[in-house]
Protein backbone atom coordinates (compact mmCIF):
# COMPACT_ATOMS: atom_id res chain seq x y z
CA UNK A 1 0.00 0.00 0.00
CA UNK A 2 1.73 3.68 -1.06
CA UNK A 3 1.87 6.28 1.23
CA UNK A 4 -0.84 8.21 -0.56
CA UNK A 5 -3.44 5.32 -0.02
CA UNK A 6 -2.72 5.46 3.49
CA UNK A 7 -3.08 8.27 4.41
CA UNK A 8 -6.19 8.83 2.79
CA UNK A 9 -7.34 5.65 4.46
CA UNK A 10 -6.31 7.19 7.95
CA UNK A 11 -7.66 10.54 6.66
CA UNK A 12 -10.99 8.50 6.15
CA UNK A 13 -11.24 6.64 9.82
CA UNK A 14 -10.43 9.86 11.23
CA UNK A 15 -13.46 12.16 9.85
CA UNK A 16 -15.69 9.10 10.38
CA UNK A 17 -14.64 9.15 14.33
CA UNK A 18 -14.68 13.08 14.45
CA UNK A 19 -18.25 13.00 12.62
CA UNK A 20 -19.28 10.44 15.41
CA UNK A 21 -18.20 12.21 18.28
CA UNK A 22 -19.20 15.35 16.68
CA UNK A 23 -22.33 13.68 16.51
CA UNK A 24 -22.59 12.80 20.22
CA UNK A 25 -21.95 16.13 21.13
CA UNK A 26 -24.93 17.34 19.44
CA UNK A 27 -27.49 14.74 20.45
CA UNK A 28 -26.70 15.87 24.25
CA UNK A 29 -28.92 18.66 23.85
CA UNK A 30 -31.78 16.90 21.51
CA UNK A 31 -31.96 14.17 24.25
CA UNK A 32 -32.59 16.34 26.88
CA UNK A 33 -35.01 18.24 24.83
CA UNK A 34 -36.85 14.90 24.61
CA UNK A 35 -36.70 14.43 28.50
CA UNK A 36 -34.13 11.61 27.61
CA UNK A 37 -31.63 12.78 30.13
CA UNK A 38 -30.32 9.34 30.58
CA UNK A 39 -29.34 8.88 27.39
CA UNK A 40 -27.79 12.45 26.96
CA UNK A 41 -25.72 11.18 30.06
CA UNK A 42 -24.63 8.24 27.96
CA UNK A 43 -23.61 10.68 25.44
CA UNK A 44 -21.73 12.64 27.79
CA UNK A 45 -19.78 9.86 28.85
CA UNK A 46 -18.76 8.84 25.41
CA UNK A 47 -17.46 12.50 24.97
CA UNK A 48 -15.59 12.67 28.34
CA UNK A 49 -13.73 9.47 27.38
CA UNK A 50 -12.82 11.32 23.66
CA UNK A 51 -11.46 13.71 26.07
CA UNK A 52 -9.62 11.64 28.18
CA UNK A 53 -8.11 10.03 25.22
CA UNK A 54 -7.42 13.99 24.16
CA UNK A 55 -5.78 14.81 27.54
CA UNK A 56 -3.38 11.83 27.72
CA UNK A 57 -2.24 12.84 24.00
CA UNK A 58 -1.31 16.06 24.86
CA UNK A 59 -4.58 17.64 23.07
CA UNK A 60 -4.15 15.58 20.04
CA UNK A 61 -5.41 12.78 18.09
CA UNK A 62 -3.40 9.82 18.37
CA UNK A 63 -4.66 9.40 14.22
CA UNK A 64 -3.21 12.96 14.15
CA UNK A 65 0.33 11.22 14.63
CA UNK A 66 -0.16 7.93 12.43
CA UNK A 67 -1.17 9.99 9.71
CA UNK A 68 2.06 12.14 10.11
CA UNK A 69 3.91 9.33 9.39
CA UNK A 70 2.56 9.19 6.06
CA UNK A 71 2.69 13.16 4.71
CA UNK A 72 5.14 15.95 5.68
CA UNK A 73 2.68 18.22 5.36
CA UNK A 74 1.20 19.82 8.31
CA UNK A 75 -1.46 21.75 8.03
CA UNK A 76 -4.77 21.84 10.50
CA UNK A 77 -6.64 19.38 8.42
CA UNK A 78 -3.48 17.38 6.75
CA UNK A 79 -4.90 14.30 8.62
CA UNK A 80 -9.17 14.59 8.37
CA UNK A 81 -10.95 15.76 5.82
CA UNK A 82 -12.31 18.50 7.12
CA UNK A 83 -12.63 22.43 6.17
CA UNK A 84 -9.43 24.39 7.54
CA UNK A 85 -11.15 26.69 9.06
CA UNK A 86 -12.78 23.54 11.25
CA UNK A 87 -10.19 21.74 11.86
CA UNK A 88 -8.00 24.56 13.32
CA UNK A 89 -10.82 25.20 16.18
CA UNK A 90 -12.12 21.92 16.26
CA UNK A 91 -11.39 21.78 19.94
CA UNK A 92 -12.82 25.72 20.41
CA UNK A 93 -16.13 24.98 18.76
CA UNK A 94 -16.91 21.10 20.22
CA UNK A 95 -15.26 22.20 23.74
CA UNK A 96 -18.10 25.36 24.00
CA UNK A 97 -20.63 23.32 22.92
CA UNK A 98 -19.77 20.66 25.00
CA UNK A 99 -19.90 22.91 27.85
CA UNK A 100 -23.26 24.17 26.83
CA UNK A 101 -24.47 20.79 26.47
CA UNK A 102 -23.76 20.19 29.89
CA UNK A 103 -25.44 23.12 31.06
CA UNK A 104 -28.78 21.98 29.60
CA UNK A 105 -28.49 19.07 30.47
CA UNK A 106 -28.68 19.82 34.25
CA UNK A 107 -30.84 22.11 34.00
CA UNK A 108 -33.08 20.32 31.95
CA UNK A 109 -32.24 17.51 34.69
CA UNK A 110 -33.63 20.32 37.41
CA UNK A 111 -36.82 20.46 35.99
CA UNK A 112 -37.87 16.69 35.33
CA UNK A 113 -37.53 16.51 39.37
Amino acid sequence: MTSDVSLRIIKLVHTIVWAFFAGCIIAIPIMSLRRRCDLAMVFIGIVLIEVLILVVNRWRCPLTGVAARYTNERKDNFDIYLPLWIARNNKLIFGLLFLGDHCFTLIAMRRMV
